[in-house]
């Protein structure tokens, strides 16, 4: 792979990619529909030279295509609002898998594990889907949308990644209460704080995502990219606070508590019904990725949270 584009380059998952491919000496495309987010990842980077954007719609094929047609891998980081999944996902998929399927690429599909429903203890990928949630049938859906038949040139692949966090993260599970600790307020925490979970560091899974892509027999299949162990609630604050010194008040929000703030709160209404990976400890087993690609990068969870929380620091305080 010697160039790429990376749709949603400003999103959290999108600018670890960026940031991973650019380490690589790969020339990068950073596509999205904001010059303003987009000249600032430029600016992230000091106007790195192997570094441009295009702008452009992720619903309007055409656009991906003009901005695509010089690069060999097309990254599909873009996501949509839990809100609007039902109705702009499919949409979505059927935009970038058009675009591919013209161009003839290799496309790396960025995608989550709401498609297993309720899951055991550790899970591969042959891990049976059950969903039963609507964005996890949605998801369900979306995937056979990727795989589907009527593409005859596009060569696609599906990465799955459990709840993240890292520098770049804006939409995890965990922000607010990162969010909250950084900023010394009162914050908190979705879900229980006694469950183990599993989290991902993002810079990690953009080192798996790349690796899985330069290969060519990872295509037309899923992947793991699994986090480097679980880790609870209670842990995760009190790590937190020994980095920053925050000692207020995290307060865990229930279901129903959730359910109530969503009577107020669109986006809280959503979470309601994918609230059980609050409470199931899966994992995502890594031995594919290590029989194939190789070892699995595991940041320490206080060294990741570290660079996190410093980095939200810096930002409260600009």
């Amino acid at each position: 792979m010697k160039s790429a584009i990376v749709l949603g380059a400003t999103g959290g998952t999108g600018q670890v990619i960026v940031s991973e491919l650019l380490n690589r000496g790969i020339e990068v495309i950073a596509f999205g529909r904001s010059q303003s987010k987009l000249r600032a990842l430029k600016a992230e980077h000091d106007n790195h030279p192997k570094l441009t954007y295009k702008l452009g719609d992720i619903f309007d094929y055409q656009t991906i295509i003009e901005a695509a047609k010089d690069v060999d891998v097309i990254f599909q980081c873009a996501n949509v609002k839990y809100q609007e999944m039902k109705t702009k996902l499919l949409l979505l998929g059927e935009s970038v898998m058009m675009a591919a399927d013209t161009l003839g690429r290799k496309i790396v599909i960025v995608d989550g594990i709401y498609v297993y429903g309720h899951q055991v203890a550790k899970g591969d990928e042959n891990h049976p889907y059950q969903p039963h949630t609507k964005k996890g049938k949605i998801r369900m859906e979306f995937e056979q949308l990727i795989f589907g038949t009527k593409w005859k040139r596009a060569k696609p692949l599906i990465v799955r990644l459990p709840d993240y966090y890292g520098p770049t993260s804006q939409n995890s599970y965990l922000q607010p209460t990162l969010e909250g600790i950084a900023a010394d307020k009162i914050s908190i925490f979705i879900g229980n704080l006694r469950t183990s979970r599993e989290y991902v560091y993002l810079p990690d899974a953009a080192k798996m995502i790349v690796n899985i892509a330069e290969k060519d027999d990872s295509y037309g299949e899923n992947w793991n990219i699994p986090g480097a162990g679980l880790i609870s609630g209670k842990e995760i604050i009190k790590i937190a606070r020994q980095i920053t010194g925050n000692k207020k008040l995290i307060i865990p929000l229930t279901k129903n508590a959730i359910r109530f703030i969503g009577l107020f709160d669109v986006f809280m209404r959503e979470i309601v019904e994918i609230m059980y990976l609050t409470k199931e400890g899966f994992i995502l087993s890594g031995e594919k990725y290590e029989k194939r690609i190789g070892p699995i990068p595991k940041t320490p969870f206080k060294e990741g949270m570290e660079q996190t929380l410093q980095t939200l620091m810096y930002k409260e305080n600009c």
